[in-house]
Order: C-alpha cells, then sequence, then structure tokens
C-alpha cells in the first residue's frame, strides 16, 4: 500500500488538473495537424491530378536506326514505324556514322524510331517534340502522322505532337545529311539525332524560348539589378487565352524576388510579346569567372489560374560592354585567354556523351582558360557547365563563308532564323558575352550588298533578342583594305588571324607573323570605337621536327609564344582563343595549309592543342603558362584578381557573413518556437489572459511563396 500510494503522489499533477488539460490541447493540436497534412497533401494530389504538366522530360524509349542510302525509306513505308527489316538498337544522340570516313563526308539518309509512353497527364493534355538538334534535315512522324520537318542542323527546334493518352505510340525520323558544296563548313558533316530529345508539355498558351537576361539600371535614386525577361507568346488552345508570365528569383544567399505580368487576351494562333525586368532584391551576387554566383530562376506561365508551362534556368548577374574600345566585364575591362572547341569527341562525332562534356571542361580548365569560343550553338549542357565554372562564351551563329548564300531576300531570311534561333539558344547564359552573327565573310562587305544587307539585319535582330549584350561579328585578316561601314557598326570585332602561316592573297600577305602587329594597330585606327579579340590563331603540327618547318611540334610552339607576345604588346587588344582546344574532324581534302607534299591526310583539323585522341602537344604548355599569368582583369597585378578570388562587387564584410547570421537566428527562432508554445500553453492552462493566435492557413501560405510576385498589367 504503501509503495502504490508513493507511485500515485509522484504521477499526480502538482497543480490540480493543469497538466491534464495541457495534454488534451496537445492531443488535439497533434489531430489537427494530421488532418491539415492530409488536407494538403490530397488537395495537392488532386490539383496536379488536373493541371496539365508543365515541365520538359527526356523520351523515354528503346531507339532505333536504320539506314537508307538508297533513300527507298518513304516509298517503303517506313515512315509507318512498323516495316522495314535490319534495324539496329542505338542510344540517343546517335550518329549514322561517328567515324570521318571520307566516303560518307557528302551525306546520306538514316531512319531513327522509338516506341514510347507519355508520362501520367490528364487526359487532355497537349504535348511537343524537342529535337536539340538533327544534322541535317528532320522529317518526322508520329503514329504515322506527319509532324513536320525542320531543315536548319545547328539549332533546337519543336514540333507540336497534340494529345498522346496513355496507350504506346511510335515516333519516326527521317534524317537527310546529303549536302552540297555550299553552304562551306570548316567542320565534318556529320548526320544523326545528335542532341537529346525530350517530350515538352504543352497547355493553351506557349512561350517560346523564353530568355532571362540581367542587367544593371541606374537612375538618379542610385542602380539597382534587373532581369530582363522577353518571351513570345502563342495561344494554341481552342478557346481564348488570358496569359500571364511570372517569374521568381533564388539568389546564392537564400533571397527571393519576383515578379509577373499579365498579357491581353490571345485567340487560337495569336503570338504577342511580353517583356518586362525583374527587381533584384538584395546585395548583387554577381557572376563572373572566379566567381560564378548563379541565382535560381522559375519562370511560370499560366492561362488564368491554370499553369500551362514551366522553365527553370540558372541565372548569373553581370554586364558585358565595350568601353573606350574595351571589352568590359561587370565594368572593369577584361583580358582574354582561352582555345575553341568543336563538339566533336572520337567515338561519339557531334553526338556528345556526358563524359565527353566533362572532358571538354576540364581540359579548359587545366589550360587555366576563361574563355572559349564555337562556330555554332553549343549543347545546353555545355552552356550549363561554362555557367557553372566561370568560363566566358564567345557564341557564334554558323554563318561562315556564306556570301554566295546571302544574295537573296529568301537565302537572308534562312540566314537570319539561324541567328535567331542561335541567340535565343544562348541569351540565357551568364557564360556567353556576345552573340557572332557570322564568320570571315565579305573582307568588303561595303561593295557586297546581300552580305551588307545580312550583316545588318543580323545586328539589328541581334539587339532586340539580347539587349544585354554587345553583338559582334569575326572577321577575315587581310592587310591593306580601306574602313568597312558595315563592320563600324558593331561594337565588337573578332580577328581572325593566319600571319605567319596561311600565305594570304597575292597581293595582300599574310605570310609574315611580324605583319601581325601592324595589322591590329592598323585595324584598330580604322575602327577606334570597337573592342578587338583575336578570335582564332592556330598552326598545324603533327610530328616532330625543327621549328622552321611548318606542321612540327615545335613550329607550333614556336607560333603560339609569338602571336601571344604580339598581342600582349599591342595596346588595347582584349585577349587571344587559340583554334581549337582539340583536333577535330574537317572535310576530307583538307591540307591544313602546310602544303606538304605526298602526305597522305586523314580528314584531321590538327591544329589542335590536343591530338584527337586526347594527347597534350607542347605548345599546350605555352599558352597555358601565358593564360595562367594573365590576369582576367586588364591592368590588374594582383594575384587574388588573377585568380578570381576576390570578393565579388556587392558583397564583403558583414555581407559575407549574413547567411551565416540568417542560419544561426533562423534555428533559434526553430528552438525557441516549441518553448514559447509549451510556456503559452501552461499559461492558458492556468487561465492565463491572452487569445490564442488564429489558425494558419498552410495552403494559402504555400501559394503565397509560389506566387509572392505583385501582379500588373501591360497593354
Amino acid at each position: 500500500m504503501r509503495r502504490s500510494g508513493v507511485r500515485a503522489a509522484v504521477g499526480r499533477p502538482p497543480t490540480g488538473d493543469g497538466f491534464a488539460t495541457m495534454e488534451a490541447v496537445t492531443r488535439a493540436l497533434g489531430r489537427m495537424l494530421v488532418l491539415v497534412v492530409a488536407l494538403t497533401c490530397a488537395l495537392t494530389a488532386h490539383a496536379s491530378a488536373q493541371e496539365p504538366r508543365a515541365t520538359p522530360s527526356p523520351l523515354e524509349g528503346a531507339w532505333q536506326y536504320l539506314p537508307d542510302p538508297q533513300d527507298q525509306g518513304r516509298a517503303d513505308g517506313l515512315q509507318s514505324g512498323t516495316t522495314g527489316e535490319g534495324w539496329q538498337p542505338v542510344e540517343v544522340p546517335h550518329l549514322f556514322d561517328p567515324r570521318p570516313d571520307e566516303g560518307r563526308f557528302w551525306g546520306t539518309v538514316g531512319w531513327y524510331r522509338v516506341r514510347f509512353r507519355a508520362p501520367d497527364a490528364p487526359a487532355a493534355q497537349r504535348w511537343a517534340l524537342r529535337f536539340g538538334q538533327v544534322r541535317r534535315t528532320a522529317e518526322v512522324w508520329l503514329d504515322g502522322r506527319r509532324l513536320g520537318e525542320h531543315r536548319d542542323p545547328y539549332v533546337p527546334f519543336d514540333l507540336p505532337a497534340g494529345e498522346l493518352g496513355t496507350g504506346e505510340h511510335t515516333l519516326v525520323v527521317r534524317v537527310d545529311n546529303r549536302k552540297a558544296k555550299e553552304p562551306r563548313e570548316g567542320w565534318w558533316n556529320w548526320g544523326g539525332i545528335s542532341k537529346p530529345v525530350q517530350l515538352v508539355p504543352r497547355g493553351t498558351v506557349v512561350a517560346d524560348r523564353p530568355g532571362l537576361m540581367p542587367r544593371r539600371v541606374c537612375g538618379e535614386a542610385g542602380c539597382r539589378w534587373r532581369v530582363l525577361v522577353d518571351a513570345e507568346l502563342t495561344g494554341v488552345g481552342p478557346g481564348t487565352a488570358r496569359p500571364q508570365v511570372g517569374v521568381q528569383l533564388r539568389a546564392p544567399d537564400g533571397t527571393v524576388s519576383g515578379k509577373a505580368v499579365e498579357t491581353r487576351p490571345l485567340s487560337p494562333g495569336e503570338r504577342t510579346r511580353v517583356r518586362f525586368d525583374v527587381p533584384v532584391d538584395g546585395d548583387a551576387q554577381l557572376w563572373q569567372p572566379g566567381s560564378p554566383n548563379l541565382y535560381s530562376a522559375v519562370l511560370r506561365v499560366r492561362d488564368g489560374d491554370t499553369l500551362v508551362q514551366e522553365e527553370r534556368k540558372k541565372v548569373g548577374l553581370r554586364t558585358v560592354e565595350v568601353k573606350d574600345g574595351l571589352l568590359r566585364l561587370n565594368g572593369r575591362p577584361v583580358e582574354l585567354r582561352g582555345a575553341s572547341i568543336q563538339e566533336d569527341a572520337p567515338g561519339h562525332g557531334a553526338a556528345l556523351t556526358d563524359a565527353d562534356v566533362e572532358w571538354i571542361v576540364r581540359e579548359l580548365k587545366a589550360l587555366n582558360a576563361n574563355v572559349t569560343r564555337a562556330h555554332y550553338l553549343l549543347d545546353e549542357r555545355l552552356l550549363e557547365r561554362f555557367d557553372e565554372e566561370g568560363i566566358l562564351v564567345w557564341s557564334q551563329a554558323p554563318i561562315y563563308h556564306r556570301d554566295r548564300l546571302l544574295e537573296t531576300a529568301a537565302q537572308r531570311r534562312t540566314a537570319l532564323d539561324t541567328v535567331r534561333g542561335t541567340v535565343l539558344g544562348a541569351r540565357s547564359h551568364p557564360s556567353v558575352i556576345t552573340h557572332s552573327v557570322g564568320n570571315e565573310l565579305s573582307v568588303i562587305p561595303d561593295q557586297v550588298p546581300g552580305t551588307r544587307r545580312f550583316l545588318l539585319d543580323a545586328r539589328t535582330l541581334t539587339r532586340d533578342l539580347d539587349p544585354t549584350l554587345p553583338a559582334s561579328v569575326d572577321l577575315l585578316s587581310y592587310p591593306g583594305y580601306d574602313r568597312q561601314e558595315t563592320y563600324a557598326k558593331f561594337p565588337l570585332l573578332g580577328i581572325n588571324s593566319y600571319f605567319g602561316w596561311y600565305p594570304g592573297k597575292k597581293d595582300r600577305s599574310t605570310a609574315n607573323i611580324e605583319d601581325l602587329g601592324p595589322f591590329l594597330r592598323a585595324t584598330q585606327r580604322k575602327y577606334p570605337g570597337a573592342a578587338l579579340i583575336v578570335t582564332e590563331f592556330g598552326a598545324e603540327s603533327t610530328f616532330d621536327g625543327p621549328a622552321s618547318v611548318k606542321e612540327t611540334y615545335a613550329f607550333q610552339t614556336d607560333y603560339v609564344r609569338r602571336v601571344l607576345d604580339v598581342v600582349e604588346r599591342t595596346p588595347r587588344i582584349g585577349g587571344a582563343i587559340y583554334w581549337t582546344l582539340r583536333e577535330f574532324a574537317v572535310k576530307p581534302d583538307w591540307d591544313g595549309g602546310a602544303k606538304r607534299t605526298g602526305i597522305p591526310r586523314d580528314g584531321i583539323h590538327n591544329k589542335g592543342l590536343i591530338t584527337y585522341e586526347g594527347q597534350r602537344k607542347p605548345a599546350w604548355d605555352v599558352l597555358a603558362a601565358d593564360a595562367q599569368r594573365t590576369a582576367l582583369w586588364r591592368g590588374s597585378t594582383e594575384v587574388a584578381e588573377a585568380t578570381g578570388t576576390r570578393v565579388p562587387e556587392g558583397r564583403g564584410g558583414l555581407g559575407d557573413a549574413l547567411p551565416w547570421l540568417a542560419l544561426v537566428g533562423g534555428l533559434i527562432v526553430l528552438l525557441g518556437i516549441p518553448v514559447w508554445a509549451f510556456r503559452g500553453l501552461m499559461r492558458d492552462s492556468r487561465g492565463g489572459a491572452g487569445a490564442p493566435p488564429p489558425p494558419t492557413d498552410l495552403r494559402g501560405r504555400q501559394a503565397a511563396e509560389e506566387d509572392r510576385e505583385p501582379v500588373r498589367s501591360v497593354a
């Protein structure tokens, strides 16, 4: 009995039934929380089941390939997806043949097919097929129904596929990479589906490749960072759409900002352009080599209250401009060093794997490169990695030696479409510092009407699609030509120099490397307001020998050293980009310019710093050492700035500690809430004053966090 009494005394509440009341309240709150969570999950599941899907997904299925060298596939009914013998299993991206076989350079025809099921979605969900790249011409069927064709081998494209439902579907793609001598291209004519394919959900409104571009806007109240949103909207539903476009930004330190705008109603097939700025809250955390800070961005398109499209991107706050004849990044003149790339890997050609992408990034970093360049829009995976690693990109449309294909209005429209696709694909990437509209066109465009008209129209188009970057064009380097007013319209000029390698023209010699310096200075005098970058220089190398003999490793090594010395000694030349990082496949009759007779050629461009198989040449060390000792910021000798380890603009001091202070403060708040709640319950159970706080609407708070940007209407 004594023992039992002790237990009763220990278990008895010390203040009447206060603890019993607290336990009851706690149990009730727990049950309410469970109910709220369950209700929220149910509502979310119901909403997700009712709302259309909004984000792309890889096309899942087992791809097959069938060669068609006689181009008999259509007659044999291959477009149905049910006929044909000899289909081979492949993985896409895929090429007809990743070997630069001389007999295949001029192209052939091949067919692809894949059976797939659409992801779970409402029955009325519509879809599109997004092709990252098909070289050269693609003709597409779905379940025997022709969706369309695409003829540009270097830009991505979408084809509407309609409703797919829950059954199995067959996609068939006919790829034709046959080509004539025009257009000229300085790389192998690969054929196949060379980049990934995605299923893209489509709602009643479509935003075509929306752009998110940072800019620093200054006024009387000071300077603020904003992100320019630019998209073309198309109504694709059965009725009138009422589109709204919103963007939410999340800074590296967690600061969230956003904004949404409404557009005018759109009838089926009607288009409108929406363009607005999203103010960036908090201290700007800049993107630049050595400090590639990235903001997470979510762009959402709604028709009324229904989410119809969602795009997730990374945004880097940086400015790029030309001032006083110098290229400036974040307001400071830069000195560029790096090497160009071709999307060409042994065994894969232009159909890069993830490992190939990482190899390119790794080798550029090992070279100490702060910039790279390409003759066409790069793979999205590469651009994303350059964003993350802080490697600048001189992006370029593949309008190369095309003067003969710019003579008519129709030809120029085709070229401008390529420029448009290239800019749209590159403009949201902070690594991209310019949009070059062409490469090595006529040296006298003022006297070539088609070329002149194209260049001026391309410059206008580029500035319209991306007003945050300078438009550029890359020039042939022959001495003695007068200033061209067409080229003077561009604030940034690339100089493709092969002084000391190619002999040049009969009356425009480039044979002597010592003439490079005078040529650069003469070009500066002709275009005093433009920034000049040596965007291309290189020499072939394939064997050991003395530096006096072309095509030896020693000649290439000496050539690289001498060009870099000229660039360093010439004031206001903003850098040099070697051509190329790795060797690549080129046309079969390529001799490289050394003019060595009796030497068998294998169709490989041998100017690379790395062999096609992946071995570094001696010239690699010269460029790597020069890039290491050359500070990114022009005129800077501080090691911290040269290595990019300085504190970015807009941060430093207390700013660097703010994320940690916020974390500690958050932990204190999280730990304090239970204590506060416990004390409040104790006080209330004892009859203390004060009403309980109003219940929290969890679902409403979630929606508010998702769409906190204010809405305004625009005409």
